[in-house]
Parts: structure tokens; sequence; C-alpha cells
């Protein structure tokens, strides 16, 4: 246990911080979840417009360092080229 007031203030400043991260980071996923969902369903308009919503939430996750810059850009490059690839299928 923490015995000094900064220390005891530094683990509450860990807690807010960790909240903060899991929900951003589950609000990632979701949107992530939503793009793949449409792919899956092979819609093609539905899929753009899903990820052109899920963009800025995954780009925010990387500015505030939830994840990394380039696991974002790997992501979005992934996802883009699914999509891109359904298009050219239907």
């Amino acid at each position: 246990m923490a015995n000094t007031a900064s220390a005891r203030k530094r683990i509450r400043q860990t807690a807010v911080r960790t909240a903060r991260n899991q929900a951003r980071r589950s609000r990632m996923r979701t949107f992530i979840k939503k793009v793949e969902e449409a792919i899956a369903g092979g819609d093609h308009a539905k899929a753009r417009e899903a990820l052109r919503v899920a963009q800025p939430e995954m780009q925010r996750a990387a500015t505030k360092g939830v994840i990394h810059d380039n696991t974002v850009a790997r992501k979005l490059s992934r996802l883009s080229a699914r999509i891109k690839a359904l298009g050219q299928a239907t």
C-alpha cells in the first residue's frame, strides 16, 4: 500500500488513465467490428461508410497513446484493402 501522499495520488491518476484508455480501446474495437460486419455482409457502400467513421476514432487512439501509430496504419490498410476487393468483386 502507498505510504506517501504523492504515491496515493499516482495510484488515483493511474486508475483514471487506465479506465479512460480501456474505454477508448473498446470504442475503437466496436467501430472496427462494425466495418468487419459490413465487409462480411458484402455491402461495399456500407463498409466504406463504416470505415470512414472508424478511421478518426482509430487515429485518435493512436494519438492518445492507447495503441501504436503503426498498428493503426496496418489495421486501416488491411481494412481498406478488404473493402476495395469487395468493391471489385461486385
